[in-house]
């Protein structure tokens, strides 16, 4: 009786670590693979469908609208972030910082709004660069695509993580995208100053660096 007890008290199964972290990457692959060719879609109907920009032919004008581009990205992703935490604080013990006390959607939130600063170092640079080397009002068209997939990748990954960690990965394609213009500015760049050698060496050498981090941080072997 006692070995049948505790039999019935027993999970019928229990996942191994092994095997939770790779159901967890499976649902993250399966975000980006859902995510990806929405993503691509999204920005080629605007870059395609919306007129040219009036009045974008001076790189001047070209640099104050992607400030602008900018500045809606910022308010719409990292300050919205920064007000969910803020009244969630102002209504509960967390009022007191250091009380300790946190919700699950606190945790979440502070974890969106941390990633999305991070993700600004990489949209606004690369963003003032396209917008730099477009020609001409046709062209800002890739600057306006790449602000509103940013945007709406944030909300994404924001609204998915509530769900679940495991489908975050939907909203992260506007990590891919920044990462992608970040290397045709550079490409760019030092193809201006050192020709198809000057664009070739420093994106090799991030994927060199890349491969690298990849083999560094692998899982190890357990003992």
């Amino acid at each position: 009786m006692p070995a049948r007890e505790t039999k019935a008290i027993k999970p019928k199964s229990a996942d191994t670590p092994e095997e939770d972290i790779e159901g967890q990457r499976k649902c993250l692959f399966a975000g980006i693979a859902v995510a990806g060719p929405v993503t691509i879609v999204l920005w080629l109907a605007i870059d395609l469908l919306m007129p040219p920009l009036p009045g974008m032919t001076e790189p001047a004008a070209r640099l104050g609208f992607a400030l602008g581009c900018c500045c809606l990205a910022v308010l719409f992703c990292l300050v919205s972030g920064i007000e969910a935490v803020s009244h969630e604080r102002l209504g509960s013990p967390a009022i007191n910082p250091l009380s300790g006390y946190e919700t699950q959607r606190m945790k979440i939130n502070q974890r969106y709004l941390q990633q999305t600063l991070e993700q600004l170092l990489m949209f606004i640079p690369g963003l003032f660069a396209l917008a730099f080397y477009a020609s001409d009002g046709r062209a800002m068209r890739a600057v306006v695509a790449t602000t509103a997939v940013w945007i709406l990748s944030r909300a994404a990954f924001w609204i998915s993580y509530h769900f679940g960690p495991q489908h975050r990965t939907i909203g992260l394609t506007g990590m891919v995208q920044s990462m992608l213009v970040l290397f045709y500015a550079c490409g760019r760049f030092g193809y201006q100053w050192a020709g198809v050698a000057g664009a070739i060496v420093p994106i090799a050498l991030f994927l060199v660096l890349e491969a690298f981090l990849v083999w560094a941080t692998r899982p190890l072997p357990s003992r």
